[in-house]
């Protein structure tokens, strides 16, 4: 006979389907994410999404993703259209000893993105997750499920199980920002933090479980130990209390990723301003390939209000224990507990998620994804997300969308589905289509919401001249960003654009800037053909004059002012010594060319000179010329004015009567009284230098009155 209440099954059974029924956090919103219009939802997978966005805001009203998936028991949903119960009553098992179930939810509730500029946005959100997780359960103890046979023995061992139930609510802030953008380059990063209130949570760790029945002594022998943690309290019925309590646990999280983007054809969404400054085209995708990646869920829920009650369950005991009994009052009834210690803390299903979506046209995509548990599926009170690999070919526009995701889900196998987005609607299944063909489907995930996306403008520019019509001061008609966008006009339609024009309203040849030739000198000679434009000139000269009428043009006279032969250049030579005026210092007397035109002092000049110098007579001792010696002087000014470029030192000497200091004086006195007279007769100064040598250039010996005679002298020497 077979037992339809058999408590012992209730027991060991419903260790199992607490979990087998619950949630195992996996992929959320599947096809959905990878769409450049999901908005604030791209924050899920990486929070680097929302920076550089299609939309300028986006309001998340309310979404919900659900997703089932198991290693066990296999549908036809094909049936279901047919016959419901049949997809049930025909389903297929595959029991092993490490089955595991699947069932997923992530509620996006309320929840905006705003993108702050070009570089930077922000979104702000709140989510309800679930992650409910049971890795290696014996599905042989499942097939017992409808009950077994009392007359028959049975042995299961179900070894190691880990599982664990938690629901918790995030609130939530990412930032997002561009990080390069250079030429095709371009790299963005974000960041998100969470704050997170747990709302329950239940798990179970056993090793080296065993169930083994005699039918002939109706004994059932147990094995192993079971660690049982939930947040609830225990009834004095002895079932669990209230799971779903505020008081569940707190905690801070973290996601963090980065986009990198391949932009080859950059240039063509780049358009300007009317300052010239670029802008980008934020309305359009721009990239050729996209690789993302990103790591999300980092951290824990701490300090969880619950009891970890850990039971011994090795034992043999009569079947009949077991009846009646549930399965907390079962295990306390029938099983002792070790400890009793505070519940462990839940860590997180940290994952790694990596992208790379490539722009096949505008519009056409395709995407590969794969999402990668970080965390241990055999760890005590551990969330982790089934492995996923992901190929989706989308259609994706403004305001509308198509996707069919296709990939490979960890323990399950091979997913095909299909989603949409039509404005403010977004709906969708990874596993939709595969689960209609396939008879024996092992998982489902539907996603649905709605929300108010706020879409970029696009930057239009109807005249193609690169600057965007907002800023075109002629957005009909191309035109340079030097003129605001405008073409530029020819006013005086002389075939010079007015911004190379230097004379806009009256036509003029190219050569002179569109200005018309003038004669700024008045002389009948165009400004163009004239050398000479600002001075009045002579037609045979280009304009240029000739003011000494020598038939020289001034800009070649050298002697512009003064009539003068051709051969000097336009300059006379008055002196006849072939050394023109304008070179000649003694243009009046002749000399040789070496000497500048002047005449040469010659030895028997400066001798003349000196014969004269030495009969100038002072007052005894003293400086004073006599008058007898002003003929002296009058010969010694002609014989200077004879060579009116050659300088002189008029020197003074004494004899060697007196002392040294006072003959010293004297002489130099002497010298410059010479030099005074000289001087005053038209001598230029310039030409003369007075030096006193005293008694130190005696000439005859000092010893004789007429040596000493001789001493007392002043000499005029040529400075040579």
């Amino acid at each position: 006979m077979k037992c339809k209440t058999v408590s012992l099954r209730q027991t060991l059974l419903g260790l199992v389907m607490i979990f087998t029924l619950n949630l195992i956090h996996s992929q959320s919103y599947v096809g959905f994410l990878e769409d450049n219009y999901s908005g604030v939802h791209g924050i899920i997978t990486n929070p680097a999404n929302i920076a550089d966005s299609r939309l300028k805001m986006d309001i998340n009203l309310v979404g919900i993703s659900a997703l089932y998936g198991n290693d066990y028991i296999g549908f036809n949903l094909g049936d279901a259209f047919s016959n419901y119960s049949k997809v049930f009553d025909e389903a297929n098992t595959h029991p092993s000893t490490e089955n595991f179930l699947a069932f997923n939810v992530d509620v996006m509730g309320p929840s905006v993105m705003l993108s702050i500029n070009e570089k930077s946005s922000l979104a702000i959100f709140a989510r309800g997750r679930g992650v409910f997780n049971l890795t290696a359960a014996n599905g042989n103890l499942l097939e017992k499920e409808g009950g077994f046979d009392e007359s028959e023995d049975f042995n299961i061992i179900e070894d190691d199980i880990y599982g664990s139930f938690t629901a918790w609510g995030e609130i939530g802030a990412t930032y997002a920002r561009v990080l390069l953008n250079k030429e095709e380059h371009f790299l963005k990063g974000g960041i998100t933090g969470k704050m997170l209130q747990g709302f329950g949570n239940v798990y179970i760790t056993g090793s080296n479980i065993s169930v083994d029945y005699n039918a002939n002594t109706r004994q059932v022998t147990t094995t192993g130990q079971l660690h049982l943690g939930d947040t609830g309290d225990i009834n004095e019925q002895g079932n669990v209390g209230n799971a779903l309590d505020f008081d569940n646990g707190f905690g801070i999280a973290t996601d963090i990723g980065f986009v990198y983007e391949w932009r080859p054809n950059m240039s063509q969404y780049t358009k300007m301003k009317s300052d010239g400054s670029s802008i980008n085209d934020r309305s359009a995708n721009k990239y050729k390939l996209k690789l993302g990646m990103s790591v999300t869920d980092i951290g824990k829920l701490l300090d969880v209000k619950g009891t970890d009650r850990l039971y011994d369950l090795n034992r043999t005991q009569d079947i009949d224990n077991f009846d009646g009994d549930v399965l907390e009052e079962a295990l306390l009834d029938n099983f002792d507990q070790i400890s009793s210690t505070q519940s462990n803390d839940f860590v997180l299903p940290t994952a790694l998620h990596t992208n790379a979506d490539l722009s096949l046209t505008s519009k056409f995509y395709l995407n590969l994804n794969a999402d990668i548990s970080l965390t241990s599926r055999t760890k005590t009170n551990t969330g982790h997300v089934l492995n996923q690999y992901r190929l989706t070919p989308r259609y994706e526009s403004k305001w509308l969308a198509f996707y069919s995701p296709i990939s490979i889900l960890s323990g399950v196998g091979f997913q095909w589905g299909a989603g949409f987005r039509l404005g403010p609607l977004y709906m969708g299944s990874g596993s939709v289509i595969s689960s209609l063909i396939g008879n024996d489907t092992k998982a489902l995930d539907l996603f649905a919401g709605v929300k108010i996306p706020i879409y970029q403008s696009k930057l239009k520019d109807r005249d193609n001249d690169g600057i965007i019509n907002k800023e075109d001061n002629c957005p009909d008609v191309a035109g340079p960003v030097e003129n605001q966008g405008c073409p530029w006009k020819d006013s005086d339609e002389d075939g010079i654009l007015d911004k190379d024009d230097d004379c806009i309203n009256e036509p003029g040849p190219v050569e002179n800037n569109g200005c018309p030739w003038k004669d700024s000198d008045g002389d009948g000679v165009l400004d163009k053909d004239d050398v000479c434009p600002q001075t009045a000139g002579l037609a045979k000269f280009n304009g240029c004059p000739d003011t000494d009428r020598d038939g020289i043009k001034d800009v070649e006279d050298r002697c512009p002012n003064t009539p003068g032969n051709p051969e000097y250049k336009g300059c006379p030579d008055t002196d006849g010594d072939t050394l023109v005026d304008i070179d000649d210092e003694c243009p009046q007397v002749a000399g040789p060319v070496h000497n500048n035109g002047c005449p040469e002092v010659t030895q028997e000049v400066q001798k003349q000179l000196n014969d004269y110098a030495r009969t100038i007579l002072f007052d005894t001792g003293k400086a004073t010329i006599k008058p007898e010696s002003v003929s002296v002087m009058v010969d010694i000014i002609q014989i200077l004015n004879e060579y009116p470029n050659a300088k002189f030192t008029v020197e003074g000497h004494t004899d060697s009567v007196g002392s040294s200091e006072s003959n010293q004086r004297l002489s130099e006195a002497r010298a410059n009284s010479v030099l005074r007279f000289l001087i005053n007769e038209a001598i230029s100064s310039s030409r003369l230098t007075a030096i006193g040598f005293g008694e130190e250039k005696p000439i005859a010996s000092n010893a004789t009155r007429s040596g000493r005679q001789q001493n007392r002298r002043v000499e005029i020497n040529l400075v040579k």
